[in-house]
């Protein structure tokens, strides 16, 4: 049988590679293959026969496959010492990180207090993704891989998923081909002396806008030449983010490794919330106090603002309104002109106060008792 020959640089995951170099250990073997850029898991759960035969396949065909590198116990340790000493900036955090990195279970209790500290955490996910990045380009460029990260290219997925296809046809269309010039161009990228030491951006740094976060697109897992005996150890996760790759090599993924922490149910949240939510919370608080402390003073409660009454207008005067603005304007005029002489009208009698006249008391005269003569 002839061996097919790629027509294009290899389009591999590279959040899938960066998993593997962090749970490849003495327990796990992880290898690419070199003709199709699958990712094959020895994993040892698997029954008897099926590791037998992917032992004899492995042996049969051992130039197409390549080890993943596991990483020892000096290069774990370089990671953690070297993201406190770039990124951590507070004296007590990294006194801490650095007295963790020095005991026992460095790596696993290293996660958890990473984990606790929310600023600390999305510039661990940083700086972790991007050593890893010079890592992997560094095994790749040792193994001669031609290769392209799918992360990296800007193609549509259909496009991308028809160059997938013809991986080993030369004759292709027109699309095709010229996505695979785009591939090319960007594979020679990561052979340049840039790939391996990325230079800081120079000059002003642009202004912070509010990120837009959209979930990548990426491309189904399309392999034509994978043996029968390999297709059950295919290692194919759907992993599109740095933040799901765990630093540890003791758990599968990340949920599992969140709620082993503390040995508690824990559930991500974004940090953005968790900020807005302690704010709320401090803001709450400083209320409570706030009015807590004028009670105690003796401040009165404000009373609700006055709201004034709307004025009517001409038209919607009511006739009680009216007689009642007539009177006022009656009593004030005769108030500032003096009263008519002459006697009264016989109206003004009837209103005119008169004193109530008290009854006479008539002296009631009686008849004198006459006493009887004595015999």
């Amino acid at each position: 049988m002839t061996k097919q020959q790629a027509q294009n640089p290899l389009i591999l995951r590279y959040h899938r590679l960066m998993d593997a170099f962090a749970k490849s250990d003495d327990e796990r073997d992880f290898y690419l293959d070199r003709r199709e850029g699958f990712i094959i898991y020895a994993d040892l759960d698997k029954t008897e026969e099926e590791i037998d035969t992917l032992n004899k396949e492995l042996e049969k065909d051992s130039k197409r496959y390549s080890l993943v590198p596991k990483m020892t116990y000096y290069e774990i340790k370089k990671f953690m010492e070297g993201f406190v000493h770039e990124k951590v900036y507070d004296i007590d955090t990294k006194e801490k990180l650095l007295d963790i990195i020095g005991s026992k279970e460095a790596r696993e209790n290293f996660l958890e207090f990473i984990y606790d500290n929310l600023t600390e955490l999305e510039k661990w996910q940083q700086y972790y993704q991007e050593r890893s990045r010079i890592r992997i380009i560094e095994w790749l460029r040792d193994e001669d891989f031609h290769f392209v990260f799918e992360e990296d290219l800007d193609l549509p997925r259909a496009v991308l998923e028809k160059v997938k296809r013809n991986l080993f046809d030369a004759k292709v269309a027109k699309d095709i081909s010229s996505a695979r010039d785009l591939i090319k161009a960007k594979a020679k990228t990561y052979y340049s002396s840039e790939a391996l030491n990325p230079r800081p951006k120079r000059g002003r740094p642009p202004k912070q806008v509010a990120k837009v976060e959209i979930e990548p697109q990426f491309t189904v897992d399309i392999y034509t030449t994978v043996p029968a005996s390999v297709r059950n150890f295919l290692f194919i996760p759907d992993i599109t983010s740095a933040a799901s790759v765990t630093f540890s090599s003791k758990f599968e993924s990340e949920e599992q490794l969140l709620a082993s922490l503390r040995g508690s149910q824990r559930i991500k949240v974004d940090e953005r919330l968790e900020a807005l939510s302690q704010r709320l919370e401090s803001l709450r608080s400083l209320s409570d106090r706030l009015s807590g402390m004028d009670s105690s003073m003796g401040v009165p409660k404000k009373k609700a603002p006055f709201q004034p009454f709307s004025r009517p207008t001409v038209k919607g005067v009511t006739e009680s309104a009216q007689e009642e603005k007539e009177e006022k304007m009656e009593s004030a005029i005769s108030d500032v002109f003096p009263k008519k002489r002459g006697r009264p009208k016989k109206e003004e009698e009837a209103t005119e106060f008169k004193p109530q006249q008290r009854k006479r008391f008539a002296v009631k005269q009686v008849t004198q008792i006459k006493k009887k003569k004595k015999k």
